[in-house]
């Protein structure tokens, strides 16, 4: 126990920046693996209690949540975050009272919108559709009342007590929602949970700061932040219309059990190499912002970044695209088959959004938001253009909706960020390429091994799972260190220098 107390608190984000980005890294990845294995093995019970037709009317209800929210969201904290100055004291009570009057626009809209939302998106049961949106806009009106002082978590790295504000929320959520699905085994144990999870944080929020806001408004305030944020509300909705609107186009046309398979089918993909590598780019953020003026510090940066982002993403991708078949039926069951090639596409989605984690933080810190939203209008563009036909009137259902995201990805956006980031940061483009490459050569090899000891094998599916995992790590480490030794790739290095940061 004491070993446990003593190691926790080597890993409290001290030192120069290096040593803090690295501990607050860890606790960011602490954070999201517990929060996200927490949400998945939720996820997978309430599958066979409730069912694909139940977790898609909460599908519905947190789509229009979601759309809502990015309409609204003005980048407040991002704004704090990037200001220079290290006290940020005189926006916070600014920052309060727009937040507080956010959250009470979100809920009056649900509350108001929810049966013309739920007649549009629900192909049946509309009025427990209503009441489930009406219940889950209860989370932004909560919300708003949280504490500004947490953008001092991000700020200043000190992700250990960002780690303790969402986990406590994570594990009321499992809570409740399985307690509520044991008794009542209906949609609206998830949407309980929910709301929750946002009761406890809300709490938590004034336990880990000690700020105290009170009702002073400044205009001046107001008026610096929302002219930062204004490209991130851009960005926001258009990261929405990408992300989100395949959902709500599924649900529209193909109807709720449907969107519970594609919601499922992306969770599943891009939750294990997306929540890791997020982690990464949400701590990279505020390192970038600190070296903004340093472009060859801020160059160096990016550049590992990226290398240790696809280092981690691209063999849980390839990964789960093999083993696909075998998780699927083993942890949800038959009735979830039409969600295996879905999931197969968005796994290859998974790995490009991984990698686009590190150009975002890069726009925002040197201040150039404006790019997010220029990109998301090119994206929103080229997908309202394919997606109909794709889907419906070739009649490829949620398969076409994955390839149709999934494509516009590979071709044009990824080519986009690579040049943008080249330009601004002044590295050749094929460094930039050569630090994906390595990864995706060495998983490339390790997903056709997998694929053929699956093929090989005879065995009972959870067997063959177990057995394929194993077999893919052991392939990739040799890949790795193949072409470390080959090609001095540097990853090595860079794991050597994670590690003696965390120890000091």
């Amino acid at each position: 126990m004491s070993r446990l107390r003593e190691l926790l608190s080597r890993l409290i984000p001290s030192g120069g920046t290096t040593e803090r980005v690295v501990k607050g890294a860890i606790w960011a990845m602490g954070q999201n693996a517990f929060g996200r294995v927490l949400q998945l093995a939720m996820l997978v019970v309430l599958a066979r209690l409730i069912g694909p037709k139940q977790i898609g009317l909460v599908g519905v209800a947190l789509l229009a949540l979601s759309g809502v929210q990015k309409f609204t969201d003005v980048g407040l904290n991002a704004a704090l975050v990037q200001d220079e100055n290290e006290n940020v004291d005189e926006h916070l009570n600014t920052v309060w009272i727009l937040e507080m009057a956010r959250g009470l626009l979100i809920f009056s809209v649900l509350y108001a919108a929810a049966p013309f939302i739920a007649n549009i998106l629900s192909d049946d049961l509309i009025s427990e559709t209503t009441t489930l949106i009406r219940v889950i806009g209860v989370s932004p009106l909560l919300l708003g009342f949280r504490n500004p002082g947490m953008v001092y978590f991000q700020k200043n790295l000190d992700f250990h007590k960002q780690f303790v504000y969402r986990v406590g929320g994570d594990v009321a959520t499992v809570v409740v929602a399985i307690g509520w699905a044991l008794v009542e085994p209906t949609a609206m144990s998830l949407a309980a949970g929910y709301v929750a999870a946002d009761v406890v944080r809300l709490g938590g929020s004034y336990l880990l700061h000690e700020y105290r806001p009170n009702l002073s408004f400044s205009r001046e305030s107001a008026g610096k932040l929302i002219n930062y944020g204004k490209w991130i509300t851009g960005s926001s909705i258009l990261y929405f219309l990408y992300s989100e609107g395949d959902d709500a186009f599924v649900s529209a046309f193909l109807g709720t059990a449907p969107l519970a398979f594609y919601q499922y089918a992306y969770r599943f993909s891009n939750a294990p190499a997306t929540e890791l590598t997020s982690v990464i780019s949400s701590v990279m953020f505020p390192a970038f912002s600190k070296l903004q003026n340093d472009t060859a510090k801020l160059r160096d940066a990016f550049k590992k970044t990226l290398r240790v982002n696809a280092f981690i993403s691209a063999p849980v991708a390839f990964g789960i695209a093999v083993v696909a078949p075998d998780f699927v039926l083993v942890f949800l069951g038959e009735q979830w088959t039409e969600m295996i090639l879905p999931m197969q596409i968005l796994a290859v989605y998974g790995f490009l959004r991984a990698l686009g984690q590190t150009f975002g933080p890069i726009w925002k810190a040197t201040g150039r938001p404006d790019i997010l939203a220029k990109l998301g209008g090119l994206r929103v563009l080229l997908i309202a253009v394919t997606i109909y036909p794709v889907t419906v009137m070739w009649g490829y259902g949620i398969a076409g909706t994955a390839a149709v995201v999934t494509a516009i990805y590979i071709f044009p956006m990824m080519p986009l960020d690579i040049y943008l980031a080249s330009s601004m940061l002044n590295v050749s483009p094929f460094e930039t390429v050569r630090e994906m490459s390595y990864p995706i050569v060495a998983s490339s090899v390790m997903a056709g091994v997998v694929w053929y000891v699956d093929a090989a094998l005879q065995l009972p599916s959870i067997a063959e799972l177990v057995i394929n995992i194993a077999v893919g790590a052991v392939v990739y480490v040799a890949m790795v260190a193949l072409i470390e030794r080959w090609f001095q790739w540097g990853i090595s290095s860079n794991i050597r220098g994670i590690v003696a940061s965390a120890r000091r």
